[in-house]
């Protein structure tokens, strides 16, 4: 350990503990006599850090870079039923569960895995249109945790297809603590095997996402979610714009998977790498342009297609610089 400069470590005491207090900060400390933890001794320097950082802390989350859950500190909106409640539903779906583990069993005795896919052939992965089919996504907005005041929702429009539409606001609320709002996003509930298991969406056998929308001029983002094991890979996000022309007429929007970059938590990462596609466990869109008003989605299908003629792995030329440079 080193040695701090008497002078600020006596600032940084005298400023969180009154001059006239006697009493040692640490009482049971076994590196230093309690004669050298009083406030009026001038000799603070030489008892070396002795947990000074305890002092500079001031919370909790600053002590480590560890994450507790991957919703980073957000509080669930989700009440959690009583045990016996749980049990009930466990029940009821105990039949569901076991003729999708029988399922999963035959497919993997089976061992027929496609590898051959049709070039130019579109797979489709979300169909809108049925209304069961809305349960497979969720919404989000700003308004949920009290950080704005945007709305958003996902229905069946009068055309039958799926409408996601709402309104955005980038005023923040007044509580000195949020500085910018304004975003809304729908994303499709996580992949899932059977009694609950978390899996993976598997899409590393195509080249391009093909989606069929009629939207209202504005730009989206495409998010594709690759949440790793370790809490430093849970918000791994690929992204990619998604411009909408507006107007009565549906577009086809064909964009490679090459195109999409990392980001997490809302940051550009500097150091890029392709997409994993074997390991997809989102996909979402969201609507954050700063620009007050209503917003309207209609969205047909999203669907995955084979290129042949797509070779490019990844869109982004990435160069080493010195290791002494920052944010390398």
């Amino acid at each position: 350990m080193t040695n701090i400069c008497s002078s600020c470590v006596l600032r940084i005491l005298l400023r969180r503990y009154p001059s006239n207090v006697k009493q040692p900060l640490f009482p049971n400390s076994n590196l230093i006599s309690n004669s050298l933890l009083h406030l009026n001794q001038k000799n603070v320097c030489d008892a070396y850090a002795f947990g000074l950082v305890k002092l500079l802390h001031t919370t909790e989350i600053s002590r480590t870079f560890w994450e507790r859950d991957p919703r980073s500190g957000y509080p669930s909106t989700v009440e959690i039923p009583s045990k016996t409640q749980l049990i009930r539903n466990g029940i009821k779906e105990l039949k569901k569960e076991i003729q999708l583990w029988k399922e999963e069993v035959k497919e993997k005795l089976e061992s027929d895995p496609v590898v051959i896919y049709r070039p130019d052939e579109l797979d489709i992965f979300w169909q809108f249109g049925p209304p069961e089919e809305l349960s497979k996504w969720v919404t989000s907005s700003d308004s949920d945790h009290n950080q704005g005041f945007s709305t958003c929702e996902l229905t069946i429009s009068r055309a039958g297809k799926g409408l996601f539409q709402g309104n955005l606001c980038v005023d923040p609320p007044k509580d000195g603590k949020v500085k910018r709002a304004g975003y809304c996003n729908m994303r499709s509930i996580r992949a899932k095997k059977s009694f609950h298991r978390e899996s993976f969406h598997d899409w590393q056998m195509y080249t391009h996402l093909v989606m069929r929308v009629r939207g209202d001029g504005r730009p989206y983002i495409l998010n594709i979610s690759t949440a790793g094991y370790f809490d430093l890979f849970w918000n791994d996000i690929y992204s990619y714009a998604l411009y909408t022309r507006g107007g009565p007429y549906w577009q086809i929007s064909k964009i490679p998977f090459s195109k999409f970059f990392l980001a997490s938590k809302g940051r550009i990462q500097d150091k890029q790498a392709p997409i994993t596609l074997d390991r997809i466990s989102h996909f979402g869109i969201s609507l954050g342009d700063k620009v007050n008003g209503p917003f309207r989605l209609e969205i047909d299908y999203i669907g995955l297609e084979y290129d042949p003629g797509h070779t490019e792995t990844f869109a982004y030329e990435m160069y080493k610089v010195p290791k002494y440079v920052a944010a390398t």
